[in-house]
């Protein structure tokens, strides 16, 4: 699989945790960020959640108050990546028997 890269956005569009996996400036993830996070955030629940946006595909899943995004390929089987962004979200319950947003928060920025 090839992640391009992972956010984490609260519902009122918040990032809690970007991870890139490939190299983009600064600039380029403000923007990309901005985009990708206001598209999800605008559609409703019966709408797909996979997208494509510049040269890779962008699949999410909302958990509670967090948004799960992710950026691959554009050959990526999009329930395969759904299915990984559901195994990572069961490991941060487990970790934190019940996991909530600040939980993630706090896991990333002194973990």
């Amino acid at each position: 699989m090839a992640i391009k890269f992972l956010l984490l956005v609260n519902k009122q569009g918040q990032t809690r945790l970007a991870q890139y996996y490939e190299y983009v400036t600064l600039d380029e993830r403000v923007v990309t960020e901005a985009e990708i996070i206001r598209k999800c955030l605008g559609r409703n629940e019966t709408q797909c959640s996979f997208m494509e946006y510049k040269h890779f595909r962008v699949i999410y899943r909302r958990y509670a108050s967090l948004y799960f995004i992710l950026g691959v390929d554009s050959t990526e089987n999009e329930l395969a990546v759904l299915e990984f962004i559901h195994n990572v979200v069961e490991t941060f319950d487990r970790y934190f028997n019940n996991v909530c947003e600040l939980d993630v928060s706090f896991l990333f920025a002194f973990g």
